[in-house]
């Protein structure tokens, strides 16, 4: 499978970034042929917002990086990219049904055929994810 990188989109990292980036994911995606991204948008606003929120890049003067690229007609495979953050690790929980917050990563989990996390040095953490833009085609389905 070989990728086609698309775009690269580079935010303040204030919340604000979260619907730029989901519209613009949807843009881009649709432009390259790609069906349904309904889905797709979900997944980016959870992993910006979490950047935001969570990570190094909500700081002043931080920033996050989406790169958007296609695997094959029906596929697209995003990065996001923030400033990083002192001993933790993106990964998916069960929230308790009394809690706002903490179902973001079930999110992603819930709609990816893939996703994961890898750090590339000092302040840089990739969280990537790999979704079907197929219409009706679900996550559980691209998996199988």
């Amino acid at each position: 499978m070989s990728t086609t990188f698309l775009a690269e989109i580079v935010l303040p990292g204030v919340g604000r970034s979260v619907s730029v980036a989901r519209r613009c994911v949807g843009e881009v995606l649709t432009v390259a042929g790609h069906e349904d991204v309904n889905d797709v948008r979900l997944v980016v606003s959870e992993l910006v917002t979490n950047a935001v929120a969570h990570t190094a890049s909500g700081e002043p003067g931080g920033f996050v990086t989406v790169e958007i690229s296609s695997l094959d007609a029906v596929t697209a495979y995003l990065e996001v990219i923030d400033d990083g953050s002192a001993g933790t690790v993106p990964e998916a929980r069960n929230a308790d049904v009394s809690e706002c917050r903490g179902r973001g990563l079930w999110l992603v989990e819930t709609y990816a055929a893939q996703w994961g996390v890898r750090d590339e040095g000092y302040r840089r953490r990739v969280v990537w994810v790999e979704m079907s833009t197929q219409n009706g085609m679900s996550a559980s389905a691209a998996r199988a």
